[in-house]
């Protein structure tokens, strides 16, 4: 089968399935080998979810607002911090946490938004946007960036990026895909050999409702995007081609956020508000289970997470047998 191969037909929402409970808007999580769930939960720290389905907090702590996070070797977390402090923390599994990555050159981190560790273990860190409140939203700005923490310090490797999202390494690791989600637009950069950031490409761009948030890639080197909002699951090859794969949307509400996005008066009410019949806001994907073909979906609104079975499997994240 071709990379461009069409991977089946839009699933219902009858394929969608449940797990965890009582969670605190779990909007990104991780799997590994070993069946454990990690998701970033409100509260401060990171909500572990056992293969028995028993589940536990780890941390819990001020000024901690977790969005994406790593996985780290010797079983911490490097966290994104929302709040407006910002920066990047590191939470222990003992519960403790501080300030990890909190300036580069001196200049203090605002709210990050994500973080990614690759097969070298290098850092990426995605920071949306330096504004706070509705400007952020705005389709004719772009101040976001992002940045690198490797063996020799963390600089800022891309700018200009518009609301920079989530971000992954492609199967050989040569190039660096991003999610401008009001930009609407899946970016991919060229990795130089000492982690700097090159060609920039646009992928694709996105149409009326969908607003590219977290993302995943699978085997056959196709990128998973989740759209916040309309609820989509996007599965994209490396040449731009899109299959839907998944859509839970109100067909009025995206209607009224175009009409809002196209006048730069898009609120964080109208994203953030949840209007569906099953998902629950979507903002993230991972693949799990034993053959990596379970996809864990995170969200805003929920208290769980969506999952639902793909036909072909995610590939190996560096922390899958950590």
């Amino acid at each position: 089968m071709d990379s461009e191969s069409n991977r089946g037909a839009l699933l219902g929402l009858s394929a969608v399935r449940e797990t965890g409970v009582n969670l605190n808007r779990p909007e990104c999580v991780l799997s590994t080998a070993a069946g454990d769930l990690y998701v970033s939960d409100k509260a401060g720290g990171i909500r572990h979810i056992l293969p028995n389905g028993n589940a536990r907090l780890i941390g819990a702590q001020p000024g901690l607002i977790p969005n994406g996070f790593a996985l780290l070797r010797d079983g911490s977390f490097a966290v994104a911090n929302l709040a407006d402090d910002g920066g990047v923390w590191r939470v222990q599994r003992d519960g403790a946490a501080e300030p990890y990555i909190m300036e580069i050159d001196g200049v203090r981190l605002p709210s990050v938004n994500f973080v990614w560790l690759d097969d070298r273990e290098r850092l990426w860190i995605c920071v949306s946007t330096v504004r706070r409140g509705d400007h952020q939203f705005r389709r004719d700005i772009a101040d976001g960036f992002i940045a690198l923490h490797d063996e020799h310090g963390t600089r800022i490797v891309a700018q200009d990026v518009h609301w920079t999202n989530e971000c992954r390494t492609d199967p050989g690791g040569t190039h660096l895909y991003v999610n401008e989600t009001f930009g609407r637009r899946l970016l991919r950069f060229r990795i130089g050999a000492n982690g700097d950031l090159g060609e920039r490409t646009v992928i694709t761009e996105f149409g009326k409702g969908t607003y590219p948030d977290g993302m995943a890639v699978d085997e056959e080197g196709h990128i998973w995007v989740v759209s916040v909002v309309s609820n989509r699951v996007i599965r994209i090859s490396p040449k731009g081609h899109q299959q839907l794969v998944l859509e839970d949307g109100d067909a009025a509400h995206i209607d009224r956020l175009e009409a809002e996005y196209l006048a730069n008066r898009l609120s964080r009410p109208m994203v953030y508000d949840n209007h569906s019949k099953r998902l629950q806001n979507i903002t993230s994907l991972a693949f799990g289970g034993p053959d990596r073909k379970t996809a864990y979906m995170g969200c805003i609104n929920g208290s769980s997470l969506a999952v639902f079975d793909s036909p072909v499997a995610g590939i190996k994240p560096v922390h899958w047998n950590w």
